[in-house]
């Protein structure tokens, strides 16, 4: 397998008020990893809410790897990270700690209240959970999952 390979991709947009016509950070990540050939499979969005977010990804079992934005805030409402973390199997430290350097570049300490984070399920697929953020969604593709995905991929299957 060469970095060009391709893979199956899901977009999940955890959010209590976006919907299609509005999710502008799932439209980028669709954009985006399509334009690098990855084939879109499922694109759902699911308030914030444990129990959807966790039956959203029950649907997506058959994918490679899976982009989720939203919800990785401290908000009450943020519940991202407690929703995947029972699918936690290996995470990827690194992910987190650069991307909200990048953000701190970008915004500041504001960078501190992001809790995105990488991992692989204990099924071997790649999640990364971004925050809703069109523009923090921009800087993780550009800077890091683009090139990474099938590098991580790839060594995941070593």
């Amino acid at each position: 397998m060469t970095d060009k390979a391709t893979f199956t991709f899901g977009v999940l947009t955890i959010s209590d008020t976006r919907a299609q016509e509005n999710d502008t950070s799932g439209q980028v990540i669709i954009e985006k990893m399509t334009q690098q050939n990855h084939q879109l499979k499922h694109y759902i969005i699911v308030p914030d809410d444990v129990s959807e977010i966790q039956t959203a990804l029950a649907e997506m079992t058959d994918l490679d790897f899976i982009i989720t934005n939203g919800g990785t805030g401290f908000s009450k409402r943020d519940v991202t990270f407690e929703a995947l973390k029972s699918y936690v199997g290996k995470e990827i430290f690194g992910f987190g700690e650069i991307f909200r350097m990048l953000s701190y570049q970008e915004i500041g300490s504001h960078a501190v209240a992001s809790r995105a984070q990488a991992f692989f399920t204990k099924n071997n697929q790649l999640i990364f959970a971004l925050p809703g953020s069109t523009k923090a969604c921009q800087l993780a593709l550009d800077k890091l999952l683009i090139k990474e995905i099938p590098h991580l991929i790839k060594e995941r299957q070593k």
